[in-house]
């Protein structure tokens, strides 16, 4: 490694010297070396600031965690963890199981299973089918991400998809006639999370859907990609349907993202029957599947402020979500202030985003900073460039930052790095 760095080094130095550059000194060359191997230890970590408005924002690692979850996490990664030891006996048991028993509690399931992802939790959940028939809405053959299509999933886990109904209109009656002749075992509901359908459309009520598949001897899998554990609609949101309001329904297996809506690590929740988790467990994927001990802490964690009642105090994504209007504007108005000529104060609208809540948005407030049609790219760029990186962005010509997904604590420094971009443009 020391060779390879000693390497690149020289070559910089050469393609320098061959541009009429003069030589550097043997100890200022050596220093390089030194600096270039120190890189590899840098913390990979750029400070940044989430100004564009999108709350849970794919782009930059979705949703931050609760400071509990970090500290879990933390304190796992640093060292020995009972994660598969009874602390009574001393010998091995059950998997880190906290985190389930909260989803247990929060959903009033019979039992639940954490997954690295909530594509996992899905793949596992569609493998309940066996060889057996699947029956899918036509309306909810998705796309979930990354290029991953639900028939996919169905095929790779060897079942066989049935097809019903239309792209835009389905009915319970037209789950019928596939499970009373056998083609299907099973039923999968897909929850539009990343898009809206709007116009002439029809959704058959869960229950109703349930209802017919158990009468048949069918069991229901309801994926409901984002998921929520607290009931949107209290914040001006459309209702999200909840893990809880599923199961009560009649699905027999429901899963869900343990980041986006939730607020934690990413990972897949998965609540239902005590008998279909316990075959998703034996599963030999489920292996592959599984987390590690950092996202089982984080989750439990993040889950343990929901059982609390402290979702909306402490887990970033909810105190964005719930954070009054008039206290937004205030923080913009003190931000104009330390910022000076050429920021004013503007009405925003911001986005739940990462697949949640489509098309919602909720009233914001907000910093806009007026550098003109052709300078507003150039500041954006500045903000990306500085001490910390802000992201935002431009609204009819000008540089806009979102109050609503940024923490009142990082107002300072919020301040600073607009201050040096401005400073920064201007000299150019």
């Amino acid at each position: 490694m020391l060779v390879d760095a000693a390497r690149a080094i020289l070559a910089v130095e050469r393609e320098a010297l061959a541009n009429g550059a003069t030589s550097t000194a043997l100890a200022a060359l050596a220093a390089q070396v030194i600096a270039h191997l120190e890189a590899f230890t840098a913390n990979p970590v750029v400070p940044t600031i989430n100004a564009t408005g999108v709350i849970v924002h794919t782009n930059l690692g979705r949703a931050p965690w609760a400071a509990e979850a970090i500290a879990a996490a933390a304190a796992g990664a640093a060292g020995p963890v009972l994660l598969e030891i009874d602390r009574g006996t001393g010998r091995r048991g059950a998997r880190f199981r906290l985190a389930e028993e909260h989803l247990i509690a929060l959903t009033g399931a019979a039992d639940a299973l954490i997954t690295n992802n909530n594509a996992a939790a899905l793949a596992l959940a569609v493998g309940l089918a066996g060889r057996t028939g699947i029956v899918v809405s036509r309306g909810e053959l998705v796309e979930i991400g990354g290029g991953v299509r639900i028939p996919e999933i169905i095929r790779r886990a060897g079942a066989k998809l049935v097809e019903v109904g239309t792209t835009n209109r389905t009915r319970a009656a037209d789950y019928e006639a596939p499970l009373a002749d056998g083609r299907a075992r099973a039923v999968l509901r897909v929850h539009a999370s990343n898009f809206t359908m709007a116009g002439f459309t029809e959704i058959p009520a869960a229950r109703e859907v349930a209802e017919i598949a158990h009468g048949h001897g069918a069991i229901v899998v309801d994926d409901l990609g984002s998921g929520a554990l607290l009931p949107t609609e209290r914040y001006g949101l459309l209702h999200e349907p909840l893990p809880a309001e599923r199961l009560a329904a009649g699905s027999d297996v429901v899963t869900f993202s343990g980041d986006k809506l939730i607020g934690g690590p990413q990972a897949g929740l998965v609540v239902g029957r005590a008998d279909l988790i316990a075959r998703m467990r034996r599963d030999p994927l489920a292996r592959a599947m599984r987390p590690d001990k950092a996202t089982m802490l984080g989750t439990a964690a993040t889950l343990g402020l929901y059982r609390a009642g402290l979702a909306e105090a402490r887990i970033p994504v909810w105190m964005m979500i719930a954070a009054p209007l008039e206290g937004l504007r205030r923080r913009a108005a003190a931000l104009v202030g330390s910022i000076g000529e050429g920021s004013s104060v503007v009405e925003l609208e911001s986005a739940v985003g990462g697949g949640s809540l489509p098309g919602e948005t909720l009233p914001s407030a907000g910093i806009a900073l007026h550098a003109g049609r052709t300078g507003a790219e150039r500041l954006l760029a500045a903000l990306r460039m500085g001490t910390p990186v802000v992201v935002a962005r431009i609204d009819a010509g000008r540089v806009v930052l979102d109050l609503r997904t940024i923490a009142p604590d990082d107002d300072g420094r919020l301040a600073g790095a607009v201050g040096a971009a401005i400073r920064s443009t201007d000299d150019r």
